[in-house]
């Protein structure tokens, strides 16, 4: 898949494939992230391959982040995963901090 950036450069992009795994709500794992945008003790903020991903809960932390795999694993108490109305396809332009700050 092919994607323009700002400066009109085209550049190849591999979909990798997007997955949750959550355990009793307490701890979980989440492939296909591309990076950690934001973390704090209530909420944690992915740009995963299905776009924004936030996830709200108590006492989170990101016990462990791989950026060769796109893997992260997270642990605490999660009460709901949201994305965010933007994904590949979706002809959102503007990068990831103006979707956060609109």
């Amino acid at each position: 898949m092919q994607y323009q950036d700002s400066g009109g450069y085209m550049e190849d992009r591999i979909m990798k494939n997007h997955k949750i795994s959550l355990f009793n709500r307490g701890s979980g794992s989440i492939s296909g992230v591309r990076e950690v945008i934001s973390f704090d003790l209530n909420e944690i903020i992915l740009d995963t391959e299905q776009g924004l991903l936030m996830i709200h809960g108590e006492d989170l932390h990101v016990t462990r982040l791989t950026v060769e795999k796109g893997e992260v694993e997270i642990e605490g108490v999660v009460d709901s995963f949201v994305y965010s109305d933007s994904g590949p396809g979706k002809g959102e332009k503007g990068g990831i901090m103006r979707r956060l700050f609109r």
